[in-house]
């Protein structure tokens, strides 16, 4: 690339850069709310993005050889993945046996051909019962449940709360 042409990309003013790259943060924003929970916001991961986006224009050095596009990519994917992970209050620990929880029931059901009891998972996991249960405590307490999620509408939160807590 030569000199002049990348003059001229950093004389370009922030509004006119982030309108010519939105789309490739808006496309890797998608892409990743395919592997997310449902309590992700898209907005919330293009703004992350964004910041990543002009991040990666102040850091871009096209003689390392890469085009912006493949380099500004990895820093929005990068920015959306740890913003993600500043919001989440769950160790990578409990993810990971959450994994090799459900890796395990599921090789265990295969081979069974019947739904593993615990002890069944426990030693499959090289576990011992007590650590089995924990980690699946870990597992559940790491679990958020929104209002949403659970087919509850906030009227008919006020409505009970008005009434006292207890319709029965």
């Amino acid at each position: 690339m030569n000199r002049a042409l990348t003059y001229g990309r950093y004389q370009e003013s922030p509004q006119a850069f982030i309108a010519r790259h939105s789309s490739l943060v808006k496309r890797i924003a998608h892409h990743l709310m395919a592997r997310l929970p449902p309590n992700i916001l898209i907005e919330d991961l293009i703004q992350a993005g964004m910041i990543g986006l002009l991040e990666a224009q102040q850091n871009y050095d096209p003689t390392k050889g890469a085009s912006f596009e493949t380099f500004a990519g990895i820093r929005i994917r990068g920015a959306m993945l740890d913003d993600i992970r500043r919001g989440d209050w769950v160790p990578r620990s409990v993810y990971k046996n959450s994994r090799r929880i459900s890796e395990a029931m599921a090789q265990l059901e295969h081979e069974l051909g019947r739904d593993p009891n615990d002890h069944e998972v426990a030693e499959h996991l090289e576990m011992s019962l007590e650590q089995y249960h924990q980690a699946l405590n870990d597992v559940n307490c790491g679990r958020l449940v929104g209002i949403d999620d659970l087919g509850i509408s906030e009227d008919a939160v006020a409505n009970d709360e008005l009434l006292g807590g207890d319709s029965n």
